[in-house]
Protein backbone atom coordinates (compact mmCIF):
# COMPACT_ATOMS: atom_id res chain seq x y z
CA UNK A 1 0.00 0.00 0.00
CA UNK A 2 1.28 3.43 -1.00
CA UNK A 3 1.59 6.05 1.77
CA UNK A 4 -0.11 9.33 0.94
CA UNK A 5 2.10 11.78 2.82
CA UNK A 6 -0.32 14.70 2.47
CA UNK A 7 -2.83 12.74 4.59
CA UNK A 8 -0.38 12.16 7.47
CA UNK A 9 -0.45 14.33 10.60
CA UNK A 10 2.65 16.36 11.52
CA UNK A 11 3.53 13.96 14.35
CA UNK A 12 3.82 11.01 11.96
CA UNK A 13 5.74 13.10 9.42
CA UNK A 14 8.15 14.15 12.20
CA UNK A 15 8.80 10.50 13.11
CA UNK A 16 9.44 9.67 9.45
CA UNK A 17 11.69 12.73 9.13
CA UNK A 18 13.80 11.41 12.02
CA UNK A 19 14.40 8.33 9.88
CA UNK A 20 15.63 10.59 7.02
CA UNK A 21 12.49 10.11 4.93
CA UNK A 22 12.82 12.67 2.11
CA UNK A 23 9.12 12.54 1.20
CA UNK A 24 8.19 13.35 4.79
CA UNK A 25 10.62 16.30 4.72
CA UNK A 26 9.11 17.51 1.43
CA UNK A 27 5.59 17.32 2.87
CA UNK A 28 6.64 19.22 6.01
CA UNK A 29 8.26 21.85 3.80
CA UNK A 30 5.21 22.17 1.54
CA UNK A 31 2.91 22.37 4.55
CA UNK A 32 4.81 25.03 6.51
CA UNK A 33 7.12 27.14 4.35
CA UNK A 34 4.53 29.74 3.31
CA UNK A 35 3.55 30.55 6.90
CA UNK A 36 7.17 30.75 8.05
CA UNK A 37 8.05 32.94 5.05
CA UNK A 38 5.05 35.22 5.73
CA UNK A 39 6.08 35.72 9.37
CA UNK A 40 9.71 36.45 8.49
CA UNK A 41 8.82 38.73 5.57
CA UNK A 42 6.37 40.66 7.75
CA UNK A 43 9.25 41.53 10.08
CA UNK A 44 12.08 42.09 7.65
CA UNK A 45 10.18 43.43 4.62
CA UNK A 46 12.97 42.02 2.52
CA UNK A 47 12.26 39.14 0.13
CA UNK A 48 15.86 37.96 -0.16
CA UNK A 49 16.50 37.92 3.60
CA UNK A 50 13.16 36.18 4.21
CA UNK A 51 13.91 33.52 1.56
CA UNK A 52 17.41 33.01 2.97
CA UNK A 53 16.03 32.47 6.47
CA UNK A 54 13.37 30.00 5.27
CA UNK A 55 16.01 28.08 3.30
CA UNK A 56 18.34 28.02 6.31
CA UNK A 57 15.58 26.91 8.71
CA UNK A 58 14.53 23.98 6.50
CA UNK A 59 18.14 23.11 5.66
CA UNK A 60 18.90 22.87 9.39
CA UNK A 61 15.74 20.81 9.91
CA UNK A 62 17.01 18.20 7.45
CA UNK A 63 20.57 18.24 8.83
CA UNK A 64 19.38 17.84 12.44
CA UNK A 65 16.44 15.52 11.67
CA UNK A 66 17.79 12.59 13.68
CA UNK A 67 17.98 14.64 16.89
CA UNK A 68 14.39 15.94 16.76
CA UNK A 69 12.13 14.75 19.57
CA UNK A 70 9.34 12.51 18.26
CA UNK A 71 6.47 14.25 20.04
CA UNK A 72 7.68 17.73 19.05
CA UNK A 73 5.36 20.35 17.56
CA UNK A 74 7.14 20.75 14.21
CA UNK A 75 5.35 24.02 13.39
CA UNK A 76 6.52 25.46 16.71
CA UNK A 77 10.08 24.26 16.07
CA UNK A 78 10.18 25.90 12.63
CA UNK A 79 8.60 29.08 13.96
CA UNK A 80 11.13 29.32 16.82
CA UNK A 81 14.06 28.63 14.49
CA UNK A 82 12.88 31.35 12.09
CA UNK A 83 12.36 33.81 14.92
CA UNK A 84 15.87 33.13 16.26
CA UNK A 85 17.34 33.73 12.79
CA UNK A 86 15.56 37.10 12.71
CA UNK A 87 17.00 37.92 16.15
CA UNK A 88 20.45 36.99 14.82
CA UNK A 89 20.00 39.47 11.97
CA UNK A 90 18.97 42.17 14.43
CA UNK A 91 21.99 41.50 16.59
CA UNK A 92 24.24 41.80 13.55
CA UNK A 93 22.61 45.19 12.84
CA UNK A 94 21.42 44.05 9.43
CA UNK A 95 17.80 44.99 10.12
CA UNK A 96 16.88 48.65 9.77
CA UNK A 97 15.45 50.07 12.98
CA UNK A 98 12.15 51.07 11.33
CA UNK A 99 11.33 47.38 10.95
CA UNK A 100 12.13 46.38 14.51
CA UNK A 101 8.63 47.43 15.58
CA UNK A 102 7.30 44.54 13.52
CA UNK A 103 9.10 42.19 15.90
CA UNK A 104 6.59 42.97 18.66
CA UNK A 105 3.67 41.34 16.88
CA UNK A 106 5.83 38.36 15.91
CA UNK A 107 7.11 37.93 19.45
CA UNK A 108 3.61 38.03 20.91
CA UNK A 109 2.14 35.56 18.40
CA UNK A 110 0.77 32.63 20.44
CA UNK A 111 1.68 30.00 17.81
CA UNK A 112 4.17 28.40 20.17
CA UNK A 113 3.71 29.08 23.87
CA UNK A 114 7.07 27.53 24.80
CA UNK A 115 9.20 30.24 23.19
CA UNK A 116 8.47 33.12 25.60
CA UNK A 117 11.43 32.38 27.87
CA UNK A 118 13.76 32.15 24.86
CA UNK A 119 12.55 35.51 23.56
CA UNK A 120 12.89 37.16 26.94
CA UNK A 121 16.46 35.88 27.23
CA UNK A 122 17.36 37.09 23.72
CA UNK A 123 15.77 40.51 24.26
CA UNK A 124 17.61 40.94 27.55
CA UNK A 125 20.86 39.94 25.82
CA UNK A 126 20.27 42.59 23.14
CA UNK A 127 19.38 45.14 25.82
CA UNK A 128 22.55 44.30 27.79
CA UNK A 129 24.67 44.66 24.64
CA UNK A 130 23.20 48.13 24.07
CA UNK A 131 23.90 49.14 27.69
CA UNK A 132 27.53 48.01 27.30
CA UNK A 133 27.91 50.39 24.31
CA UNK A 134 27.08 53.45 26.42
CA UNK A 135 29.90 55.82 27.45
CA UNK A 136 31.44 54.63 30.76
CA UNK A 137 29.98 57.29 33.09
CA UNK A 138 26.52 57.10 31.48
CA UNK A 139 26.63 53.31 31.68
CA UNK A 140 27.58 53.42 35.37
CA UNK A 141 24.74 55.82 36.19
CA UNK A 142 22.22 53.86 34.11
CA UNK A 143 23.16 50.57 35.75
CA UNK A 144 22.93 52.07 39.24
CA UNK A 145 19.47 53.37 38.33
CA UNK A 146 18.08 50.29 36.60
CA UNK A 147 20.01 47.32 37.95
CA UNK A 148 20.62 48.44 41.53
CA UNK A 149 17.35 50.37 41.68
CA UNK A 150 18.91 53.48 43.22
CA UNK A 151 17.11 56.83 43.09
CA UNK A 152 18.65 59.82 41.29
CA UNK A 153 19.38 61.32 44.72
CA UNK A 154 21.16 58.15 45.90
CA UNK A 155 23.22 57.94 42.71
CA UNK A 156 24.15 61.63 42.96
CA UNK A 157 25.35 61.12 46.55
CA UNK A 158 27.24 57.92 45.69
CA UNK A 159 29.06 59.45 42.69
CA UNK A 160 29.37 62.95 44.16
CA UNK A 161 27.54 64.62 41.25
CA UNK A 162 24.31 66.62 40.99
CA UNK A 163 20.88 65.02 40.74
CA UNK A 164 20.35 67.00 37.52
CA UNK A 165 23.45 65.33 35.99
CA UNK A 166 22.11 61.90 36.99
CA UNK A 167 18.70 62.66 35.49
CA UNK A 168 20.26 63.91 32.24
CA UNK A 169 22.58 60.88 31.95
CA UNK A 170 19.67 58.45 32.48
CA UNK A 171 17.59 60.29 29.86
CA UNK A 172 20.51 60.22 27.40
CA UNK A 173 21.02 56.50 28.03
CA UNK A 174 17.33 55.85 27.32
CA UNK A 175 17.55 57.90 24.11
CA UNK A 176 20.52 55.81 23.00
CA UNK A 177 18.95 52.44 23.84
CA UNK A 178 15.27 52.90 22.93
CA UNK A 179 15.60 53.21 19.13
CA UNK A 180 17.41 49.88 18.98
CA UNK A 181 14.72 48.12 20.98
CA UNK A 182 11.76 50.10 19.58
CA UNK A 183 8.73 48.13 20.70
CA UNK A 184 10.58 44.82 20.79
CA UNK A 185 9.54 42.86 23.84
CA UNK A 186 7.67 45.90 25.04
CA UNK A 187 6.78 44.57 28.49
CA UNK A 188 10.44 43.81 29.23
CA UNK A 189 11.77 47.14 28.01
CA UNK A 190 9.05 49.00 29.87
CA UNK A 191 10.07 47.13 33.00
CA UNK A 192 13.74 47.94 32.44
CA UNK A 193 13.51 51.45 31.02
CA UNK A 194 10.24 53.18 31.82
CA UNK A 195 10.04 53.00 35.61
Amino acid sequence: MVTVYSNLPDTVLTSLLKERDQLAFTEIYNRHWKLIYAHVYKMLRDEDDAKDIVQEVFGNLWIKAASIKSNLNIAGLLYTAARNKVFDLIEKNKVRSDYIGEIASFVSDPLNEKVDAIDEKRILEILEREIQKLPPKMKEIFELSRKEDLSHKEIAAKLNISEQTVKKQVQNALKAIKPKLNDMGLSITILMLMR
